[in-house]
């Protein structure tokens, strides 16, 4: 893939995909919250973690390199 091209969709994801899936892990807790009731903090650390990684792997390959040159 060409630079430029992977600059413009991490821009697209960062700026449009990256809010998107935002409110959607924070409905699903809340979801969770409403439906299982709170959880232990710790659970609740380790499954924000989890999903603050695995929005990355999927566009592993588009962030690699945009912040070198050409």
């Amino acid at each position: 893939m060409e630079l430029k091209t992977r600059k413009r969709l991490s821009l697209l994801v960062l700026v449009v995909l990256m809010p998107l899936y935002v409110v959607a892990a924070v409905t699903m807790m809340n979801w969770l919250d409403t439906r299982f009731g709170r959880q232990p903090i710790l659970i609740e650390v380790l499954v924000y973690l989890a999903l603050g990684v695995l929005w990355a792997l999927p566009f592993r390959r588009v962030f690699r390199g945009v912040g070198k040159g050409e």
